[in-house]
């Protein structure tokens, strides 16, 4: 049989609301009589003069048939739940008192952060010398650093993108560079895609070098690199693959007159005066294409050589013009020819 406490070893009321915010006392007719600070914010409608297991579902012990049997429990524990909309779970110690009332200290346990979001409860809310506010603050620094670690990472990340993203990028004209076009070469070619393949030269552009400068010569660059997003789409893919070289891939379109009028227009947008310092630059473009239609097997290296020879019987035919790879030319020569 459990021993009584005597009532003289209680503490006052406003003591154990101090020590024991979440404390209640509770009559032999599961009425309660009492209710710490914590525990009665949890309850807005009060809990004073309510039955215990109206507010509470039991469940260590599971459905008591009488209030004394929470004390009956192995050590007096506690598990209950809250009945309202919150589900608020707290574990407690129960001790009998004289007249079959019992003093029941609650606290939240593992739910804690679950609850103080739920009931908007601050330090005040707990006793001084609750360990709970210090696993708090533990928790909130563990997430600040989390939140920290998170940012970190992502700035990582997108410095990565960016650095791969300048390594793919000419850094005069923005367009690809010549890694740029052989990776796109690569996954188009992996997917079994169509495409056009446009190789341009710039013609006279060594002029413009030789009379104005090399400051002038990267300017026209990149009005040249205006005119080619200019007329090409967004899914298409352009690079400078040398000094006034570029390379064009020209996704799903193999028609010989599509890319030639392409071509065309191409040629058409370069031989636009490009102001210089009150001068203007006149320059023009030679092209050649090839399609992967052409090929059994097409790879990018043939492909590549093919389209040059073309462009190189532009530069035969007269410069500004553009010419479609008629066979796939024989590959092997260990360098291709120089062109003015």
């Amino acid at each position: 049989m459990n021993a009584m406490i005597p009532d003289a070893v209680l503490l006052p009321a406003k003591a154990c609301d101090r020590l024991m915010p979440m404390h209640m006392i509770v009559a032999a007719s599961g009425h309660i009589l009492h209710a710490g600070p914590t525990l009665q914010k949890l309850v807005p409608a009060g809990l004073q003069g309510k039955r215990l297991l109206e507010l509470f579902e039991s469940r260590r012990p599971r459905s008591p048939e009488r209030i004394e049997d929470l004390a009956a429990t192995p050590g007096g524990r506690l598990r209950f739940v809250l009945r309202d909309g919150s589900r608020t779970q707290l574990m407690g110690l129960a001790l009998p008192l004289n007249k079959g009332r019992l003093f029941i200290n609650l606290s939240f346990g593992i739910s804690v952060v679950d609850a103080i979001a739920h009931h908007a409860l601050t330090a005040a809310d707990f006793a001084p010398t609750d360990p709970t506010i210090e696993m708090l603050y533990l928790v909130e620094a563990k997430a600040a650093v989390m939140a920290e670690s998170q940012k970190l990472n992502e700035r990582l990340k997108e410095a990565k993108r960016e650095a791969e993203a300048q390594a793919l990028t000419d850094t005069l004209t923005g367009l690809g560079n010549r890694r740029a076009m052989d990776e796109a070469l690569a996954r188009q070619l992996a997917r079994g895609e169509s495409f056009g393949l446009m190789h341009l030269d710039l013609d006279y552009f060594k002029d413009v070098n030789d009379t104005l400068g090399h400051a002038a010569g990267d300017h026209v660059l990149t009005e040249v690199a205006k005119v080619l997003r200019e007329v090409t789409r967004a899914q298409d893919v352009v690079a400078r693959v040398g000094g006034d070289e570029f390379v064009l891939l020209i996704r799903g379109v193999v028609a010989s007159e599509v890319l030639m009028d392409l071509g065309r227009r191409l040629i058409a947008g370069l031989e636009r005066p490009i102001a210089w310092q009150r001068r203007h630059c006149r320059i023009s473009g030679s092209i050649g294409i090839t399609t992967t239609d052409r090929y059994p097997r097409p790879d990018a290296d043939r492909m590549l050589w093919d389209a040059d020879e073309a462009l190189y019987a532009s530069k035969r035919g007269g410069r500004a013009t553009v010419t479609m790879a008629e066979v796939p030319a024989a590959i092997g020569r260990a360098s291709r020819r120089k062109r003015g």
